[in-house]
């Protein structure tokens, strides 16, 4: 009977959301009102307490929103109630902790206090103020040329940026995981450059390097070739500031693995090809994946060193994160918020990808460790 009426209320909160879309008006907040019952309903042990945490929050939310004509914020208090209710439905103390019982249900409260101001109202006002003016509005946001030219941009600097980071680092975590030279440690210090220093500060190096006044300049300007105020200049920064994620995320796995599965198949004929893409790479793949999909989150979201070397051209040079603070200083709100909640969804969807990554990371090593206690 539960399963029956979850299933019936979250139907419904999809339904009341389409609505939303098309219609606009009250039914967001009967929408969102749906899809906090269902997940009260699912996450609640017992019914006298959470009914009675459920009716005082409705009261002082409806109170609140009656006085305010803030329906938004009667949405977030009630969502806020129901993560309380699975928190302290959840903080049971064990029988064997020598904690008191009051400690765990704290602080599991206070971080979630700090989740709803700092990750869960910030997502919450993005779509709602995306959505602010109605679905029509939204897509038409979405279609406008500049905006459709930001998104391609974005698109085009991941898939050129990422693949080139990709290869250089394997190359790189493989040259200082697998052999011992001089300047190794110079060259571990060198790959934290991009962390250490302002996106700001690279795009203005690569200003320096390529611009009109720069080392490079009167050379590409004789030749006409475009670097800065460019898409190879955006490429060129973004693949500067996303370059460390795969080679600091395959050098402790590669150093973990050392080199006896590699001495082996080369001791028995293989090439060296052979022997990275049959052995290497099978153990290195969730790791590489892990560092990719980092990547291409930091790819997508870059605004400081491509803001520099963009130069800001409208529908020529303007990622999304550039194109979203320009509609924003133009007061255009509900187009800036629409185009912010497109690139929020591809950041949301790069989330539940590493999610899964790293279940997977998760399951191979306890795999490992089972085998090896079963061997033992």
């Amino acid at each position: 009977m539960k399963k029956i009426a979850l299933f019936t209320i979250f139907f419904a909160a999809i339904a009341l959301f389409a609505f939303y879309l098309f219609n606009g008006g009250v039914f967001l907040h009967l929408a969102v009102f749906a899809a906090i019952l269902a997940v009260f309903i699912k996450t609640a042990k017992g019914w006298i307490k959470p009914l009675i945490l459920f009716a005082v929050g409705f009261a002082v939310s409806l109170l609140y929103a009656a006085l305010t004509q803030n329906f938004a914020s009667f949405s977030i208090i009630l969502l806020f109630i129901t993560i309380l209710n699975a928190v302290t439905n959840s903080a049971t103390a064990k029988e064997y902790s020598k904690e008191p019982v009051w400690i765990k249900p704290t602080l599991l409260t206070i971080v979630f206090l700090f989740l709803t101001v700092f990750v869960f109202l910030p997502l919450y006002t993005i779509f709602t103020q995306a959505f602010s003016k109605g679905a029509l509005e939204y897509f038409a946001a979405i279609r406008e040329s500049d905006a459709f030219s930001a998104i391609k941009l974005t698109l085009l600097t991941a898939v050129i940026a990422v693949p080139v980071n990709t290869f250089f680092g394997v190359l790189l975590a493989w040259a200082v995981a697998k052999f011992d030279f001089k300047g190794k440690s110079i060259i571990t210090t060198l790959i934290e450059v991009p962390f250490a220093i302002s996106p700001v500060i690279a795009g203005l190096i690569f200003i320096l390097l390529f611009g009109a006044s720069g080392w490079f300049g009167a050379y590409l300007i004789e030749h006409d070739i475009k670097i800065v105020f460019a898409l190879p200049g955006l490429i060129l920064a973004t693949a500067f500031v996303t370059f460390p994620f795969v080679a600091r995320e395959l050098i402790p796995l590669m150093q973990e693995m050392g080199k006896d599965d590699e001495e082996a198949a080369l001791t028995l004929g293989a090439g060296g090809l052979q022997t990275f893409f049959k052995v290497t790479l099978p153990n290195i793949k969730w790791g590489l994946l892990y560092g990719v999909v980092l990547t291409n989150a930091r790819a997508m979201g870059e605004f400081g060193a491509v803001a520099v070397v963009s130069g800001l051209i409208r529908g020529s040079t303007m990622t999304m994160p550039l194109h979203i603070e320009v509609l924003y200083n133009e007061y255009l709100f509900a187009a800036s918020f629409a185009v912010a909640s497109l690139l929020t969804f591809l950041a949301l969807v790069t989330l539940i990808v590493k999610t899964i990554i790293e279940n997977f990371i998760a399951l191979q090593r306890k795999r490992a460790f089972n085998s090896f206690k079963q061997e033992q």
